[in-house]
């Protein structure tokens, strides 16, 4: 499986804001892109704007180009607005959910629990970390499984979750409800959708 071998740091810093990629995303200072001559002042074009966007998105949510790619045709052809649809796509992964229920502390952590089959979907055991889950359907992580996610979230006490509302979550029993599809203004307003729109369309 393809996977990012760059520093997380570094990822963040070429996206010009902090990407919750990295238990330690928050601490860092050094927000200039990397290299020599990260810190100098160049005038973007639009197209390496819109780029910057999609990179930015892509790599918060841990997919590759073909992922990515395969997700925004996935919402081209839905119904609505097309980067909101983008957008739920990608919260409705498993391997997001599963973190946004703050059950692990980063994505890529998701991602190896679910792959590991640690993680069950209304019962049935799910690997696969792209899922879509449905509003109604029920997260479970497996009996066998809980003190080893609770070992993980002991060993990073600095990882404060803030659960959304379109999520219920019983921390004890390590269970989470999709209750609902979150809507634009639940999500990141940070993310400008329009520009990553604009650059498939080229």
């Amino acid at each position: 499986m393809a996977r990012y071998r760059e520093s997380t740091f570094k990822q963040s810093r070429r996206a010009g804001t902090v990407l919750d990629i990295s238990p330690k995303a928050g601490r860092m200072k050094n927000t200039n892109p990397p290299g020599q001559h990260g810190a100098a002042r160049k005038k973007l074009s639009e197209y390496a704007i819109q780029l910057a966007e999609k990179q930015k998105v892509r790599r918060t949510y841990g997919l590759m180009e073909k992922q990515f790619r395969r997700t925004y045709e996935r919402a081209v052809r839905k119904q609505g607005v097309t980067g909101t649809i983008l957008l739920q796509l990608l919260e409705c992964r498993l391997d997001n959910i599963l973190y946004r229920s703050g059950l692990a502390t980063t994505r890529p952590q998701a991602r190896q629990l679910i792959a590991h089959g640690h993680v069950q979907v209304n019962g049935q055991k799910v690997d696969i970390a792209s899922y879509q889950m449905k509003p109604g359907e029920i997260l479970t992580v497996r009996e066998k499984s809980r003190a080893f996610l609770n070992q993980l979230q002991e060993s990073n006490p600095h990882h404060t979750a803030v659960v959304p509302h379109w999520l219920e979550v019983d921390e004890n029993n390590m269970v989470v409800k999709f209750k609902s599809v979150p809507e634009r203004e639940d999500l990141d307003q940070s993310i400008n959708e329009a520009l990553i729109i604009e650059y498939y369309s080229r």
